[in-house]
């Protein structure tokens, strides 16, 4: 049987110096975390977040390849252990990534989880920008974007993680998630006017459904910032390597669609516990997949035929009825435990209601994904003024769509669908999940901050006044959980005694 599939997403998010004569992104980057760090302890007392507590790089090894091989011209990214990284007590990490802010959200048990600390990420930011607001000078601010793209040929990512079975063999995950990938843009996908492919046009291409399909040159590899692939292969699990392995995926868009993440997240969860029970019969194998991500991605028809190298070819769309009727029939045969029986059956309801409505009227889900509502605006805007698609108004509005100030962000006024509430955003900003291993670090973190030296993924390491320091490991992602560990936390005082009660 598929194992909980425990996932998370990690965004990069786009950031620019408004009114400053030199914008360095490193710098205003630093900058941001630094002023939601230093402004949210001082308004709380040191509770949410501790700028003591830094992350620990020991067990980091982003060049470890799934296929236990190094491909030549591989380069694994570099892992820049100068710059800000804040631990935040709802077991997130909200730190600087190369010319970006990120923030990494704490493990989630399933989809729905993922879009309620994804939501609380982008409150982080936006609470970040007001802090950094009130330390610049009359006339500078930083702002952030939600996006994957500067329009000068540079584009960041939205990652996904997976927990997976470690004995599933990779090249039957790489067949059946190439296939999941290339084809999901159609409800994944965050819109984009024209194209940053050297030598295409906006006549070529007016709009398309992804901001990430442009990017991507690599079938299968290591890389994320160069030649990057559809199937990443980094093999850093971030828990028990001889038990698990963790799918870093980097292929999807950063969404603002609270639907459009759901189902990101729960139909390639539910797409990988099919992979490890060898539930997908049928391999769907395109013969160029680097142009048939594109050919998706520029089809706002949705009708392409994508040649197959059996010589037959399907679209992305019969792709996802196929990949949604094996989940049904998957469900009905193993039930949905792995990725949450409530949450499973939320995404095969929506999934195939979506496809539905792609199909049938794509405009009629415009309040569900970020392409369609995104297509809608500009279209009308530019129907109105009779603009041709390479004008620079209509790139300004698809960059204002991702605009993360409320009172400026056009995705705010799409009437785009909820599935969180408000005051479940609000707890996530500093509470973790209860059901995996984040709820230790996270509560931890709110009760020990000042003897907790450093974090990552799988441990603590705890200084209590005593040499050594003291690493607790958190290998297994599911405990950990208020119901493991809850009871104990509560009945300790001090770091001191919760080590000696681990301990015994």
């Amino acid at each position: 049987m598929a194992i909980k599939k425990i996932c998370g997403v990690e965004t990069e998010y786009g950031i620019v110096l408004r009114g400053a004569p030199d914008s360095n992104p490193i710098a205003a980057s630093s900058m941001l975390i630094n002023a939601y760090v230093n402004e949210t302890t001082r308004a709380r007392g040191g509770e949410p977040v501790s700028s003591k507590v830094g992350w620990d790089f020991e067990d980091e090894s982003p060049g470890n390849d799934a296929r236990g091989i190094q491909a030549a011209g591989a380069m694994a990214p570099e892992v820049e252990t100068h710059l800000v990284n804040a631990v935040l007590t709802n077991g997130a990490r909200y730190y600087v990534d190369h010319a970006h802010p990120e923030l990494s959200t704490p493990e989630c048990a399933d989809a729905r989880s993922v879009v309620v600390y994804d939501r609380a990420a982008e409150e982080i930011l936006k609470q970040s920008m007001e802090a950094a607001r009130r330390l610049l000078p009359e006339g500078q601010e930083i702002v952030v974007y939600k996006n994957n793209s500067d329009r000068k040929g540079n584009s960041y990512g939205c990652h996904e993680n997976y927990l997976m079975d470690r004995h599933v063999p990779f090249g039957r995950i790489v067949v059946h998630a190439m296939a999941h990938f290339i084809t999901r843009q159609v409800f994944t996908g965050a819109g984009k006017v024209g194209t940053e492919v050297a030598g295409m046009t906006a006549e070529q291409v007016p709009f398309q459904l992804s901001q990430r399909a442009d990017f991507f040159e690599e079938e299968v590899g290591l890389e994320t910032t160069l030649k990057r692939p559809i199937v990443n292969t980094r093999d850093e699990p971030h828990s028990d390597a001889q038990k698990y392995r963790r799918l870093h995926v980097i292929v999807g868009d950063a969404n603002l669609s609270e639907v459009s993440t759901f189902l990101k997240v729960g139909t390639t969860a539910l797409v990988l516990a099919m992979v490890e029970d060898d539930f997908l019969t049928r391999e769907l194998v395109f013969n160029t997949p680097v142009w048939a991500l594109r050919q998706v991605s520029y089809d706002l028809t949705l009708t392409e035929p994508l040649e197959l190298v059996d010589g037959s070819s399907i679209t992305a769309l019969e792709v996802q009825w196929e990949l949604y009727d094996r989940a049904r029939k998957y469900a009905d045969a193993f039930g949905l435990e792995c990725v949450g029986e409530s949450t499973g059956q939320e995404v095969l309801r929506r999934w195939e209601a979506v496809l539905t409505g792609l199909e049938t009227d794509p405009g009629s889900l415009a309040s569900q994904l970020d392409w369609v509502a995104k297509y809608r605006l500009i279209e009308g805007y530019r129907d109105r003024h009779g603009l041709r698609w390479d004008d620079a108004r209509l790139a300004a509005m698809d960059l204002q769509y991702h605009d993360l100030r409320p009172e400026r962000s056009l995705a705010a006024r799409v009437g785009l669908e909820r599935l969180t509430t408000d005051e479940e955003v609000r707890e996530a900003i500093t509470e973790p999940p209860t059901d995996t291993r984040a709820y230790f670090r996270g509560k931890c973190l709110q009760r020990w901050a000042d003897d907790v030296v450093a974090a990552n993924w799988d441990s603590l390491v705890f200084d209590v006044g005593q040499d050594p320091l003291r690493r607790v490991p958190m290998m297994e992602p599911t405990r950990g959980t208020a119901a493991h560990v809850g009871t104990l936390l509560e009945e300790c005082s001090t770091s001191a005694e919760l080590l000696e009660r681990l301990g015994s």
